[in-house]
């Protein structure tokens, strides 16, 4: 009886000890298949664009989180003034901005920029970023101006909203090669009280007097395109456009035109620019560019930036 009792408490031993093994197997699986799954983990391409923007229009690459950037952007005076004006160099429009990254998707900033005396805050948002899963790089991003220089003088019935802008962007980029990156963006724009100081003053048909009886309108759409191509491992050169629908033909502004290149130094990019736009900030770049290209009325400006 006493040899049998244990025996069966043998048995029993053997049992628990065959079942517990069975599962430490089981785990060592169910182990080695998750880490055959992590090893298959989305492989992500480099940023499409090195900066921030393009040239003026904004590019797909996002702050890091908890980066915080100081970005001081000039855009001087027109070329066009020669050694008198020192090439434009005598004029100058200067915005100061300050980008946090939120997180690795989503970054935050405030502005103020000297033309029309421009206050502003934008938010930027990652959708998807390019990988072998994923063709493109896709983010959101708008911005909001409070325009400071308008005045009841002018605008009688003024009122605070009436200085405000919104702008809203949907950014589609792709890596074509580690030297060529493409973007395609559009764009809407929305202002709460339209500029009429450019308008044309010599009426000579309907048509030009169709511009005092239609004006600008408030909402624009816009679709733009730029462009990176790596020339050295330091050097680019870059360009954005955007084409406006919504321009009247008879108006004095012109689609935004950006021609410029990037220059990394220790990690950072400062940019080199000459545009036909002498604003920075998003919804007067974009809708009021007064140079024209053709007639060497261009701006030359450049965008440094401090990472803390």
């Amino acid at each position: 009886m006493y040899n049998s009792s244990i025996l069966k408490s043998i048995f029993a031993l053997g049992l628990v000890v065959g079942f517990v093994n069975f599962g430490f197997t089981q785990d060592d699986d169910l182990l080695k298949e998750l880490d055959s799954l992590s090893q298959e983990k989305t492989k992500f391409e480099p940023p499409a664009f090195k900066a921030l923007q393009i040239g003026n229009i904004q590019s797909t690459k996002i702050v890091h989180k908890g980066d915080l950037y100081l970005i001081v952007a000039h855009r001087f005076g027109s070329v066009k003034g020669g050694i008198r004006e020192f090439y434009g160099l005598d004029q100058a429009n200067t915005k100061i901005q300050f980008l946090y990254g939120v997180s690795n998707r989503l970054q935050l900033g405030i502005s103020r920029d000297s033309y029309e005396k421009t206050y502003s805050g934008a938010a930027k948002f990652r959708c998807y970023q390019q990988s072998d899963k994923m063709p493109i790089n896709l983010v959101l991003y708008t911005s909001m101006d409070i325009n400071t220089l308008l005045s009841k003088n002018s605008y009688p019935g003024l009122l605070f909203f009436d200085r405000f802008a919104y702008t809203t962007q949907i950014l589609a980029s792709r890596r074509f090669s580690e030297k060529l990156s493409l973007e395609i963006a559009p764009i809407y724009v929305r202002q709460n009280v339209v500029d009429l100081n450019f308008a044309k003053t010599t009426i000579s048909n309907t048509e030009s007097l169709s511009y005092f009886l239609f004006p600008q309108p408030w909402n624009q759409l816009l679709l733009a395109v730029g462009g990176r191509y790596k020339l050295t491992k330091r050097l680019s050169v870059n360009m954005d456009y955007a084409y406006n629908f919504s321009k009247n033909k008879d108006a004095l502004y012109q689609n935004p035109l950006t021609m410029g290149m990037d220059i990394e130094t220790g990690g950072h990019v400062f940019q080199l620019l000459f545009t036909n736009s002498r604003a920075s900030n998003d919804g007067a770049f974009l809708t009021e560019a007064l140079g024209d290209w053709s007639k060497g009325d261009i701006s030359f400006g450049f965008n440094i930036l401090r990472v803390f």
